[in-house]
């Protein structure tokens, strides 16, 4: 049984922001359905804990599909972690190995079905939001990587077409003057590479409306509900909380980066949360979008290790996000934010003047194999945990959460590769695990300003892991 407190690798401060104030907070109806506290003692077939992306997916499905009694639990309100604060890039993603390190591991069959499972999360992503009404999407599809250095048009034309080949979209190779055209234009860039899938939503009207169709299928989501102890008991799971207590036959952990220590030791331990911050302008002028001549609404990100993350929003404001954090404390946190404008500003100078209305962080997750995971307690049956989606988990976790309720309900084949069925790493002496952070916010920082050769230090220290 954990402590009767909330407490996480950066401090019990995580779970003390319960309003963050987000641009995407400022914009979201809230949902049709109330999700109060739990109250009293109640029973059910599944207890869901976590009402992110992955939990009320598998809610969703478990209720809709497979008709099981679910019941969503979650610290703060659905969508109040990841789910709410990130970019709200419904793309293809979740790993952070690349296409030859992933058929070297794990064979090129299980590469390949990768490859299928990503676009069937950005595919199921939109059915999704079509089916249950969401009114959530922003943008048309594709997603464009802006290259931060040279790259010979040689190599730029391979890189798409095996992109075209791995899935099947469209794609394209712009130049410079390709990109001030399409009104792409950032300093710094030398090009860009167009894959035709994936595109940007409105994270936390997506969240909300998740919960609702949960709801709607007969879950029952609680808000505001954090899970202060657990034990089991002949076979079933007893879950306190402030102010009620489930009994449930299974249990499904959705928390990714937000994982409470004590919850689930060895769950907890695989996780290495990451900080990720974003800036939203206010509404931008026809004027300053000329001048900056970047008026395209697609998803954008930059080719660097510590990459930024930037698309223009359909009210005209601009979102400009990117990784780096190692703190929660003020003064961290305050030059954290920092070096995020000045990045901003570097990237787009037309616009130094214009101020972030909203400025916010939160944390992604990631494995030290570098996938992410869907997997069955070995020490317990009745436990399943879906995780690690390495800043990509919008669609990824709604993929996720669809297959757990597949695994959860015994339903058949979830369509995953086996690598990720398998529990995550756990890494030697966990308790350093920021400092491994650290060490490798370090070397690409380093990387990418060219002072370091470009190896790929996440890929060499999951090999030596993986030993």
């Amino acid at each position: 049984m954990p402590p009767a407190k909330l407490d996480h690798l950066y401090g019990p401060a995580v779970f003390g922001e319960r309003e963050v104030e987000s641009w995407w907070r400022a914009s979201a109806p809230p949902m049709a359905h109330a999700a109060a506290p739990l109250a009293g003692e109640v029973r059910c077939d599944v207890a869901v804990i976590g009402a992110g992306f992955t939990g009320l997916s598998a809610a969703l499905h478990l209720a809709r599909d497979h008709g099981r009694t679910v019941i969503v639990l979650d610290a703060g309100e659905p969508g109040w972690g990841a789910s709410g604060r990130n970019g709200g890039f419904c793309c293809l993603g979740g790993s952070k190995l690349d296409p030859a390190a992933m058929a070297a591991r794990h064979g090129a069959d299980a590469a390949r079905r990768f490859d299928r499972l990503m676009i069937e999360a950005v595919d199921l992503a939109a059915a999704i939001l079509e089916e249950e009404a969401i009114d959530a999407r922003q943008t048309a599809d594709g997603e464009i990587e802006l290259l931060h250095r040279s790259m010979k048009p040689a190599a730029m034309r391979a890189e798409a077409e095996a992109a075209a080949r791995r899935f099947g979209c469209r794609t394209e190779v712009l130049g410079r003057d390709d990109l001030a055209a399409r009104g792409l234009r950032a300093q710094g860039a030398h090009g860009a590479i167009f894959v035709e899938k994936g595109f940007g939503l409105h994270p936390l009207r997506y969240a909300r409306g998740l919960a609702d169709a949960a709801i709607a299928a007969g879950a029952v989501v609680h808000g505001e509900t954090p899970v202060l102890g657990w034990r089991e008991d002949r076979g079933r799971h007893l879950l306190a909380t402030p102010r009620g207590r489930i009994d449930a036959g299974a249990i499904v952990v959705a928390v990714n980066g937000y994982h409470p220590r004590g919850l689930r030791p060895r769950a907890e331990t695989a996780v290495l949360p990451a900080l990720s911050g974003i800036g939203v302008t206010r509404p931008l002028t026809e004027a300053e979008i000329a001048a900056a001549g970047w008026r395209a609404t697609t998803l954008a990100y930059d080719s660097r290790n510590l990459l930024h993350y930037f698309r223009l929003l359909p009210d005209g404001r601009f979102l400009f996000g990117g990784r780096g954090g190692l703190s929660l404390d003020e003064a961290a946190r305050e030059g954290w934010f920092r070096r995020l404008r000045r990045d901003f500003e570097a990237m787009f100078p037309a616009w130094a003047e214009v101020p972030f209305d909203y400025r916010w962080g939160g944390f992604v997750a990631l494995a030290f194999d570098l996938v992410p995971h869907v997997w069955r307690d070995p020490g317990d049956p009745g436990v399943w945990y879906a995780h690690l989606y390495h800043g990509n988990g919008v669609a990824m976790a709604t993929r996720a959460g669809q297959a757990l309720a597949r695994l959860v309900a015994g339903a058949g084949d979830p369509g995953l590769p086996d690598f990720m069925r398998a529990p995550p790493p756990v890494p030697p002496l966990p308790a350093l695990r920021r400092r491994y952070l650290q060490l490798a916010y370090l070397w690409y920082g380093a990387t990418d300003r060219g002072v370091l050769p470009g190896i790929n230090l996440p890929a060499a220290l999951a090999r030596f892991l993986a030993r």
